[in-house]
């Protein structure tokens, strides 16, 4: 299914319900303007999306640096890709850009974990974003004992998470912490991430962070994989988005996944030089096609 220009569909008028593969156009750029000169600039970019993820598959890739060329490209211990590029000077700014196409494809769907991922003490300990308080600590143990099953209860965090919490700009950062997201009841998506995957931590329930690309917003987004043990197809992944309170679904494009925020900022870098910067970021999902069920 395409429109008739051949370009891209209006995911508006897609049934997901029926849809067994969709291919998507990723496009997005980074521009970094400096108030002076700068010298030394090490920079590097967590933007391209995963090879593989679950039922997700990168086509093609292309991320690079407006008159620089081609970044260099390495995987982290998670298996993200990250960009890297150092420049000896740059005089008023630099931009980077990516194109990126994916395919997500129901019929080679793979939701299976390992028995190790449910234990893995990436996704079970806490950090300094996600540590749990004694109020969240307190929150964890009363969802936990109403709710013994894990699906159930990697669910109702979710839930709990999107009732508690107000979506609010500009009163959080990417230092804030779930502990602080949490008593404040306010902050934006990465917050919502790192509230359900403390409670889940301290609940017992294995889980990490994930970053990547709503369709139909314009901006870039996070949710949370939830790790569990299933009777029937062993350890399973389940991928619930706090921030709407539901499971994802077709929409959602996978770029990194962590342990929190920290693992995956989409941009950083160091520079000598006394100098500030502003950065513009603009970012275009598109849907390109889909196959429905016979």
């Amino acid at each position: 299914m395409r429109d008739a220009t051949g370009d891209s569909i209006d995911e508006r008028g897609v049934d997901w319900q029926r849809v067994v593969t969709a291919r998507y156009s990723v496009e997005q750029t980074l521009r970094y303007e400096y108030e002076k000169p700068i010298r030394n600039l090490h920079h590097q970019l967590i933007i391209s999306p995963r090879r593989r993820h679950l039922d997700q598959q990168r086509l093609a890739n292309h991320i690079w640096a407006a008159s620089l060329g081609p970044l260099t490209l390495e995987n982290d211990e998670f298996g993200n890709d990250i960009a890297a590029i150092s420049v000896a000077h740059v005089e008023r700014e630099i931009a980077f850009s990516l194109e990126a196409t994916i395919l997500r494809d129901h019929r080679v769907g793979n939701t299976c974990a390992t028995a190790h991922d449910l234990i893995d003490p990436r996704w079970t300990g806490g950090r300094r974003l996600t540590r749990p308080n004694g109020a969240i600590s307190q929150a964890a143990a009363e969802l936990r004992s109403l709710h013994p099953s894990q699906h159930e209860l990697a669910a109702e965090i979710v839930h709990f998470v999107h009732d508690h919490m107000t979506y609010t700009k500009n009163v959080t950062d990417v230092f804030t912490t779930a502990a602080v997201a949490f008593a404040q009841g306010r902050g934006v998506c990465q917050d919502f991430a790192h509230v359900a995957i403390s409670l889940a931590r301290a609940a017992g329930l294995s889980a990490r962070y994930v970053s990547g690309h709503l369709l139909g917003e314009g901006a870039t987004h996070a949710w949370v994989e939830f790790l569990v043990a299933d009777r029937e197809h062993g350890p399973i992944v389940l991928s619930y988005d706090p921030t709407h309170g539901k499971p994802t679904n077709y929409r959602y494009i996978v770029v990194a996944i962590g342990r929190d925020y920290d693992d995956v900022p989409p941009t950083s870098g160091v520079f000598t030089g006394a100098s500030s910067s502003v950065l513009h970021g603009q970012q275009r999902v598109r849907l390109l096609d889909v196959t429905y069920a016979a």
